[in-house]
């Protein structure tokens, strides 16, 4: 099942599932009101919410809360998550971007999966601007996937962790470059050149859908990233170094995860201008179209716009 959240004409916010017949049917009021009105919401009783759901599927234009496609907007599948972690999984992102800095790659990332804190509340959905910061002159983007947490727990165990996972969706790690590398002096990761923006969607897949697509440690699916139309990025999820039930159990040692919380995958090989380099293709700049497609999640388009100064 593909669950979205959507604006429809009236402003009116809802969540629901899109189905293959590009209908969206708003889970709520196609169940008299059974099931929540927000995704964050169904996550909390996920499993069985999902064996309600499930009849959903059956449904036409014909019955009551559903919509087409074209006549709702889409914005990001879960606009406010409990909490966002990007982990840093894929082996030859961690290597070059590491040697673009002149570094070498240390033994320690081979012995623990890590992971920084992102801004929860920073979530961009589905054709939504990306206003550049500022102060910011190296704009990039970054292709990864995340998984959605769907059940509370507590030192979970990599064998146990897929339970805890409800789906799967792209994510765009939005990074200022500049910011990064000078705030990363100081030794704390990651913060300022993160903080401005995320995009997820454009939808969140079950679990149950990509598990014929299962490799290695990852999904069989392929990983693109284009700007302007033009294909920058290519890479397999397959290629992951730490799978994402690795992540959830280091995510989870020590503290309670909760129903409706983000894990970022880190980005895929050649899944970012810091990795290509500027020689292939400059910083973003307002204007630019940047689309991220993985195989079974869809494609996740936003576009660069002028920061406002207030």
């Amino acid at each position: 099942m593909r669950f979205v959240t959507f604006e429809k004409r009236d402003g009116t916010v809802r969540s629901g599932v899109l189905l293959e017949s590009d209908l969206v049917v708003d889970m709520h009021g196609a169940t008299n009101g059974a099931l929540p009105e927000r995704l964050i919401d169904f996550l909390e009783e996920s499993d069985e919410n999902l064996k309600s759901s499930s009849r959903l599927l059956q449904f036409t234009i014909n019955d009551p809360g559903v919509y087409p496609l074209h006549e709702v907007k889409l914005i990001a599948p879960l606009p406010v998550p409990k909490s966002f972690r990007d982990f840093y999984a894929f082996e030859q992102h961690v290597k070059c971007a590491r040697e673009n800095r002149g570094l070498k790659m240390i033994p320690e990332w081979y012995q623990i999966p890590v992971f920084y804190f992102s801004n929860h509340l920073g979530i961009k959905g589905p054709e939504d601007v990306i206003p550049k910061p500022l102060e910011c002159n190296w704009l990039d983007y970054e292709l990864e996937v995340a998984c959605v947490i769907g059940k509370q727990g507590r030192n979970i165990s990599a064998e146990e962790a897929d339970s805890y996972i409800f789906g799967y969706c792209i994510l765009n790690d939005w990074s200022a470059r500049d910011l990064q590398r000078h705030e990363m002096k100081v030794g704390l990761g990651p913060a300022k050149g993160k903080d401005f923006a995320t995009s997820i969607g454009p939808w969140i897949v079950t679990k149950d859908e990509l598990e014929h697509h299962s490799s290695a440690k990852g999904f069989d699916i392929s990983m693109k990233a284009k700007v302007n139309g033009t294909l920058l990025s290519e890479g397999n999820m397959k290629d992951i170094y730490y799978s994402f039930a690795d992540m959830i159990e280091r995510a989870s040692a020590g503290v309670t995860l909760y129903p409706g919380e983000i894990i970022g995958s880190g980005t895929v090989g050649t899944g970012c201008i810091l990795e290509l380099g500027t020689d292939v293709h400059r910083w973003l700049q307002p204007g630019d179209v940047v689309e991220l497609e993985i195989d079974k999640l869809g494609v996740l388009k936003n576009t660069i716009v002028h920061d406002e100064v207030r």
